[in-house]
């Protein structure tokens, strides 16, 4: 599988791209992809990074894999084909930002717009086997994934972390807090947001608001 990749993530990733671990990554995918079901498709493997360049990211929202139902998956986290009925989780984010920022819920579950202002939609684990969650986990993506939030962290200011759930949490260690913005909550899913856990976060606004206090263009969510 040849990595096609946005230029200037290529660029900031080459090195990984050579590393053992990658190399055994890619031949698992590979094999995968060639023997089940696998998503998203090959060629969104890396969409989140196609359709946010590093110099374009603003904002980093933390994933932990796609979804694996048929057709959901587009390679950018929460984040569904056109025509898909919303997940759960996704619903509940469209009901936070309605409360927060008095959004209308958009028909379209796809968050393609979000990543072409410069929210990296960035999932830790980037395949799953089709119906079978966490099926790609511990196998080389977090290390990848921890890359690009280390490079992120070191290489730009002022970026905005959205870490939602304990397991987002834990990727963001690698972010120095002394020069971005780190905003942490529950996780959208059913299970935290009917305990408390999600609802009345306002993250988006309060992105919006930092990104205004540095001098950044904010977010249409």
């Amino acid at each position: 599988m040849e990595i096609k990749i946005e230029e200037s993530w290529k660029t900031r990733l080459s090195d990984e791209f050579e590393k053992d671990y990658f190399h055994d990554l890619i031949s698992f995918v590979k094999t995968e992809y060639s023997q089940s079901q696998c998503f998203p498709k090959g060629n969104a493997i890396f969409s989140a990074f196609d359709n946010c360049s590093f110099q374009e990211v603003k904002v980093v929202l933390i994933g932990q894999d796609p979804y694996h139902g048929v057709g959901q998956a587009n390679g950018m986290c929460f984040s569904v084909a056109e025509g898909i009925k919303h997940p759960p989780s996704l619903v509940n984010i469209f009901k936070e930002l309605q409360t927060d920022i008095g959004k209308e819920t958009p028909s379209s579950g796809d968050l393609e717009a979000w990543a072409k202002q410069g929210v990296l939609l960035l999932n830790a684990t980037l395949t799953v086997r089709a119906h079978e969650a966490g099926s790609h986990q511990k196998k080389g993506w977090e290390t990848f994934t921890d890359a690009v939030i280390k490079a992120i962290s070191e290489e730009k200011e002022n970026v905005v972390f959205l870490l939602w759930g304990g397991f987002a949490k834990k990727k963001g260690r690698k972010i120095d807090t002394s020069k971005h913005c780190v905003l942490t909550t529950g996780h959208p899913s059913p299970l935290s947001a009917n305990r408390g856990y999600w609802f009345g976060n306002r993250h988006f606004s309060q992105a919006n608001a930092f990104l205004k206090s540095v001098g950044k263009t904010e977010i249409t969510w």
